[in-house]
């Protein structure tokens, strides 16, 4: 075969390869696909009733640029595929998927120029009760400690849990008496995603845990405005 023959064939490979990419790429980025695995509808339910349900899956769980993609799009979907097909899928209730905290600030990137030390930047219900803290120094502190899912450590619940009092759910909110019954996942016991979902800002504040040095205490008044303890909180 001459080289001129070689080339024709080699052309229309590409050709075709880059004609099914552009098919099947558009495809699989669709939520619906995603939700085509059995023990991925339960989070596509809950995104699909969210904050978030304009926002598609790859857009939070897939980083920009050429290595995000081809390591989270094509290697973690791929392997995805393999085990749903040949294997034995994770439980719904034991996904562990991470969300990389610069992703969430390409969309929320103005919470870090928020003052947060006084009620009037506060949104409801936070500012009912006086819950005070740094976004900016918050993730300074993940940063050093190497972890790209600051965000997720605190809002892992925000597209897919239920809400509570109408407002996408950042923490479990059980200690604070406003509410007039605790929250509770839906998640059954022993499962990775009740355990997450019940974790709160005690998890770090919890009197052992050191930063730069410093005892992270766990007293009321580091997080909630003193004049809001006795109304809202229960301890």
């Amino acid at each position: 075969m001459s080289w001129r023959p070689k080339a024709i064939t080699i052309s229309v490979l590409i050709a075709g390869a880059l004609a099914l990419g552009g098919v099947a790429v558009p495809l699989t980025n669709h939520p619906k696909f995603c939700a085509s695995c059995h023990n991925i509808t339960p989070s596509y339910d809950s995104w699909a009733a969210s904050s978030h349900k304009e926002v598609t899956c790859v857009a939070c769980h897939v980083r920009p640029g050429v290595e995000g993609w081809l390591h989270d799009k094509v290697w973690a979907g791929t392997r995805d595929v393999f085990i749903y097909t040949f294997g034995t899928p994770t439980d719904a209730h034991n996904l562990k998927a991470s969300v990389d905290s610069d992703v969430c600030l390409g969309c929320h990137r103005n919470i870090l120029r928020v003052s947060e030390v006084a009620p009037r930047d506060l949104p409801p219900p936070v500012r009912d009760v006086g819950l005070v803290m740094s976004h900016r120094k918050h993730m300074e502190a993940f940063r050093l400690q190497g972890r790209g899912d600051g965000c997720t450590s605190c809002h892992s619940g925000v597209v897919h849990e239920r809400p509570i009092k109408g407002y996408p759910i950042v923490l479990p909110r059980g200690h604070v008496s406003a509410d007039s019954k605790p929250w509770l996942p839906d998640h059954p016991d022993g499962s990775y995603l009740r355990e997450r979902a019940l974790k709160d800002c005690f998890r770090c504040h919890d009197g052992k845990t050191e930063h730069q040095g410093k005892l992270l205490d766990r007293k009321c008044e580091t997080c909630h405005l003193p004049d809001k303890l006795k109304s809202f909180l229960s301890f």
